[in-house]
């Protein structure tokens, strides 16, 4: 009996440690104490270690507030932003901290404009709302943003967008594209305290429907296009896959268009969703690959026949414009790679399909080059033989 009221004892003890320590934890992180200064509210933001100390003040709408950034380095930039307009950082209004090339620790306020927000360098500039006072300090691995501001005429309730990103020299960086940082934003209200991290689940979906339209494209256009290319120009060769092989060409080709247009899809859709945010590279070569696409599945309906005489031109431009395709594609797999900064393994993965295509495309072409030259020398000799009258009219000539 003892021993199952010590069993007992020893479950709920466990129990109530455990929740007494995750409560601990959540004080102690904002429990945070600054020299000369006091803040009423304080929430544990969501991702990248970050932590929001304020306090408001009804009759004025102004809030004293302290961001925290913790874990990171001197090499480092921080943010902490309002978005009035509600969205995450297109139309954000930042406060900038970052360790300069002196050694000295800069704080100012940057606006990022809605339309036509790529990957802000964080310029200066003066913000929707006013700003009357802003510092900033580092130390411990830790950088915190002290600032007051007046609330704009909108209530009490924002969107808050916090991030970090390297520096170099006195130049700001773009911030990585990971999950985390694809999700550091929330609603926020000074007056309540009340915080929701609606980015996570936001952020989460869209990181979701980033990485099928990353699939769908190498997939298509990265790999289903190249052996596609490698068919046509190999298997021809042998007279045993003809006509097979232009079937094969012709299937995998219109396969890896379809997959393809799904990606560019998708790749609209997320442009859509995001209307400030402009890939402008990637973009352009996403348009073009799909331009040229949709040309190549035209052109089987204007194919000449074999004997007619404008196939060789017919020829040239199909070929041209199929490894325009394939070169555009590889170097638009690559600019997507950087702006979803997945995992190296994926981005090692393609490489290594790139390789082995790459091996086997070299094999081939040497083992189809000696191909068509030993069938061209019996051709070339038997001509040779005929011209010079070699056994007379009861040889070739017969």
């Amino acid at each position: 009996m003892n021993r199952k009221i010590s069993m007992k004892t020893l479950v709920f003890s466990s129990f109530f440690t455990a929740i007494f320590l995750l409560g601990s934890s959540n004080a102690q992180s904002c429990s945070f104490s600054f020299p000369g200064r006091s803040y009423a509210t304080c929430v544990s933001l969501p991702v990248l270690n970050s932590f929001l100390h304020w306090t408001y003040h009804e009759s004025n709408r102004t809030v004293d507030l302290a961001y925290r950034h913790t874990q990171i380095t001197a090499s480092k930039w921080v943010v902490w932003a309002l978005n009035p307009s509600g969205g995450a950082m297109a139309g954000a209004q930042c406060l900038v901290a970052f360790t300069n090339s002196s050694g000295g620790v800069q704080a100012y306020t940057s606006p990022i404009p809605v339309p036509g927000y790529t990957n802000t360098q964080l310029e200066q500039g003066q913000l929707s709302f006013q700003v009357p006072r802003l510092s900033a300090e580092f130390g411990g691995n830790q950088m915190t943003i002290f600032s007051t501001i007046v609330l704009p005429d909108a209530g009490t309730r924002f969107t808050q967008v916090w991030q970090h990103g390297d520096v170099s020299g006195n130049r700001l960086l773009s911030h990585p594209q990971t999950q985390e940082h694809q999700s550091s934003f929330g609603s926020i209200d000074f007056s309540t305290g009340v915080t929701s991290g609606t980015g996570a689940s936001i952020a989460g979906s869209r990181q979701r429907r980033r990485n099928v339209h990353g699939v769908l494209n190498v997939v298509s256009w990265g790999i289903l296009i190249p052996i596609g290319a490698m068919t046509a120009r190999y298997l021809k060769v042998f007279k045993a896959a003809n006509p097979a092989w232009f079937y094969l060409h012709a299937a995998c080709q219109t396969s890896a268009y379809i997959v393809g247009v799904a990606g560019w899809g998708t790749g609209l859709k997320l442009g859509s969703d995001s209307p400030g945010v402009v890939h402008s590279v990637h973009r352009k070569i996403g348009i073009t690959l799909f331009v040229l696409g949709t040309l190549q599945v035209f052109a089987l309906l204007l194919r000449p026949k074999p004997d007619h005489k404008y196939r060789i031109y017919w020829n040239m431009y199909h070929i041209g414009i199929g490894y325009s395709v394939i070169i555009l594609s590889i170097i638009n797999i690559f600019e997507g790679f950087d702006l979803l900064d997945p995992e190296k393994k994926w981005k090692r993965a393609y490489i290594g399909i790139l390789i082995f295509l790459g091996a086997n495309a070299a094999i081939l072409e040497a083992l189809t080059w000696f191909i068509v030259i030993k069938r061209k020398k019996p051709d070339s000799d038997k001509y040779s033989h005929s011209a010079n009258g070699i056994n007379g009219s009861s040889g070739y000539g017969a």
